[in-house]
């Protein structure tokens, strides 16, 4: 397993090669309690792995987590 990138308590892996020749990334999530690392979403493609491994909010939109919180609220009539 090869770690690609660190990111809080996400980092993100490539874990071998799949059935059709192309390598396994994945998105890890560490445990808050006994610090071991588990795997929470299988990325389809290499670009998707990139786009989250630059978008600090998508592994939180991945994973169910608060993200893309907007900082102000306007009032539509």
């Amino acid at each position: 397993m090869k770690v690609l990138h660190t990111m809080g308590a996400f980092r993100f892996v490539e874990k071998g090669i799949l059935d059709n020749g192309m390598p396994d990334y994945r998105l890890q999530e560490q445990d808050y309690y006994n610090r071991k690392w588990f795997d929470v979403y299988l990325f389809d493609n290499q670009m998707q792995c990139l786009l989250a491994m630059e978008d600090q909010e998508y592994p939180k939109w991945l994973t169910g987590k608060p993200c893309y919180i907007k900082d102000s609220v306007s009032r539509i009539n």
